[in-house]
């Protein structure tokens, strides 16, 4: 099942950007095999980022644990590994010694900085790389401090979704000239490029360095989130024309300062008045006046208010696995659909090197050299 069905890929176990493109890899049908720490900690059904692969635990330090990773990697497509750069290379399994040994491998390196610059070697998280792209700066409202979006521009937007995409940009290639390649993602690199249209947007003076003070990031007054009456929020997003004029209807503001809409200097006020009537009804009667509508309105829902929202219910847009709801995997495909491979896996070394090609007096001799 799935569009990578038949597509090999040996992860390096870690955190973060790596488990989740790892998990979306695996969604869309590839077989992954992780490679964890002897001795170390195996993830449980809550760690959802883990879902769908095998995995083996190996003692890196023994030259028969290398050579085991080595013969994976050999049988592999694509491999992921989130070490600081250096690392791998230290282990015995750099980009050279495994495309070597397997010439069409894709090699795909996740780190925050990447293998080069003079920050390469830092320690780092998703806070700082967005930090040094220019998005840190940019999210946050009027008179405020810049505020994280979670770990979702870095770690998972900037960073897994990249590594994602460059791998299997490579994998296409490869499957052409015959060669693979190192696909190096950085979060610093992968967040800036989400920024995009913003750079491009400042070069034409359309975007101010102040935060809170632009078209989409809190400053516009129809383009923001609005407290109701029982204290929960909603989402507006009402940026054309057509569908500000809605907006104004069904909250039924007849206010003629409203008229200019992209007045800048008058976003303020205007966000005073809108926000006074929104406090007037409950979340759930706003809903019943806006969804559904041009007005480009959502409720603000929590984590556990999402998946049971008729609109998730309808696309199965979440699932359970293992007794945990989860997110289901996206995007869809009409042909070949992906799905969740199972609930996270704790090392099982037979079973894992067995379906991957490994004779049962190699596993012994592993096990006996205590590689594993």
């Amino acid at each position: 099942m799935g569009p990578l069905s038949g597509i090999r890929i040996v992860e390096f176990a870690g955190i973060g950007p790596g488990p989740f493109a790892a998990m979306l890899l695996s969604d869309m049908g590839a077989d992954i095999i992780r490679i964890d720490r002897k001795g170390g900690r195996s993830p449980g059904p809550t760690e959802v980022t883990y879902r769908g692969r095998a995995a083996v635990a190996l003692d890196m330090k023994k030259p028969e644990a290398v050579a085991a990773a080595l013969k994976l990697i050999a049988a592999a497509d694509g491999l992921i590994e989130g070490f600081r750069p250096g690392v791998m290379e230290r282990l015995g399994v750099g980009p050279d010694v495994c495309l070597a040994r397997n010439p069409k491998l894709v090699y795909g390196r996740m780190t925050g900085w990447g293998q080069s610059g003079p920050l390469a070697a830092a320690a780092g998280h998703d806070i700082n790389y967005i930090a040094l792209s220019g998005a840190l700066h940019s999210i946050g409202q009027r008179g405020g401090k810049p505020v994280p979006p979670l770990n979702l521009v870095g770690d998972f937007g900037g960073g897994a979704l990249y590594l994602v995409m460059g791998m299997l940009a490579a994998l296409i290639e490869a499957q052409r000239s015959g060669k693979g390649q190192v696909v190096d993602a950085a979060m610093t690199d992968g967040a800036a490029s989400l920024m995009a249209m913003f750079y491009g947007m400042k070069s034409m003076g359309l975007w101010s360095d102040t935060r809170g003070e632009n078209l989409l990031d809190s400053g516009a007054h129809f383009y923001d989130t609005y407290e109701t009456k029982d204290g929960k929020f909603v989402a507006i997003g009402s940026i054309e024309p057509q569908f500000y004029q809605q907006l104004l209807t069904r909250c039924g503001i007849s206010d003629p300062a409203f008229k200019a809409q992209m007045d800048r200097g008058s976003w303020g006020a205007l966000k005073e008045k809108i926000a006074a009537v929104f406090k007037t009804k409950t979340r759930h009667e706003w809903d019943e006046i806006m969804l559904g509508s041009d007005v480009c309105y959502a409720p603000v829902l929590s984590l556990a208010e999402a998946p049971a929202h008729p609109h998730n219910r309808a696309r199965d847009a979440f699932v359970e696995v293992a007794g945990v709801t989860q997110p289901a995997p996206a995007p869809r495909f009409s042909r070949t659909p992906g799905r969740v491979q199972g609930p996270p896996q704790a090392a099982d070394n037979r079973a894992s090197l067995s379906r991957w090609g490994f004779e049962d007096s190699e596993i012994a001799n592993l096990e006996r050299c205590g590689a594993f």
